[in-house]
């Protein structure tokens, strides 16, 4: 595996399966097209009925300052306004959208995120930041262990528990004032497995799944999303030894390739099968935990 793939967020197994693309596809929610407003008020409209048929009265998202976290969290913010605004005796003033800001240290894009914020317009805003945390576990683990692999291999792991730990922080507090805690993860980054297992994938709620990378884009530049933030170079910014890596550079894959994929548009022969390799070597983190009576791993 290419370093800078393994440096990510990839977390690859050994099992495979063959990619059958119209499966995949249909498994993905994929749409070759969607209707911008349309889309936008279904995907508030979700959130708005699931919050209210959960007995749960708040939302909470990690807020990054990329456009993945600025439209769910714009989302969240209409499905809130819908729910406070209610029909006659239905209004219930108190549903709220807490964001997050989950820092590891100082943050480089803070002044996105900030921008993002004033855009989306949550009820609530605080702010944790999340280096303490890490680095108490990295200290509390066995030597031998903290130590003996490679740099690259201790950044590698530093960086999944960066998302681990954001995510650890978004559901205590979900625990402590009662909520659903939202995701950010499309369908783009479902296909390859581009994200943190038990991290950013752990949600209760995905009201951005079955969009494409540029579906993201359309939607909230629909919405009204500060154009920077919209076409912004997409980042995990999980490791301190490569701050600021693109998602792109990490994949060996451009979001285009991605996207043509998914809405079944032609793509080279050498993007295809890098596309495929990568979806059939992530598919444990589309799963949940294996038991004995799984043999999709076979």
């Amino acid at each position: 595996m290419a370093p800078a793939l393994r440096a990510r967020r990839i977390e690859t197994g050994a099992m495979e399966e063959r990619t059958c693309p119209a499966a995949v596809r249909e498994r993905l929610r994929a749409q070759p097209e969607i209707e911008p407003e349309g889309e936008a008020r279904r995907r508030a409209r979700f959130l708005a009925d699931y919050l209210r048929a959960s007995g749960q009265r708040r939302l909470l998202l990690a807020v990054s300052g990329g456009v993945d976290s600025a439209l769910a969290g714009r989302l969240c913010s209409l499905a809130v306004a819908e729910l406070r605004a209610g029909k006659g005796d239905e209004a219930a003033p108190d549903y709220s959208f807490l964001a997050l800001r989950l820092p590891y240290g100082t943050q480089r894009d803070a002044a996105d995120a900030e921008r993002a914020l004033g855009w989306m317009q949550p009820t609530e805003v605080a702010t944790v930041d999340i280096a303490a945390a890490v680095r108490a576990l990295e200290s509390s683990l066995p030597e031998r262990e903290a130590a003996g692999p490679p740099e690259a291999d201790r950044d590698f792991a530093r960086g999944n528990t960066k998302a681990r730990m954001r995510m650890a922080a978004q559901y205590h507090l979900a625990n402590l004032g009662g909520g659903l805690v939202v995701g950010t993860d499309h369908s783009a980054e479902a296909l390859v497995g581009f994200f943190t297992k038990f991290g950013d994938g752990a949600a209760d709620v995905a009201p951005l799944f079955g969009l494409s990378k540029r579906q993201v884009r359309l939607l909230a530049r629909h919405l009204g999303a500060p154009a920077d933030l919209v076409e912004k170079t997409p980042t995990a910014d999980l490791e301190d030894l490569r701050p600021g890596v693109p998602d792109e550079e990490a994949l060996g894959l451009t979001y285009r390739e991605m996207d043509d994929w998914l809405e079944g548009r032609p793509v080279p022969a050498g993007a295809a099968a890098r596309i495929e390799r990568i979806h059939a070597a992530t598919e444990h983190k589309r799963r949940g935990p294996v038991t004995p009576y799984d043999d999709w791993w076979r």
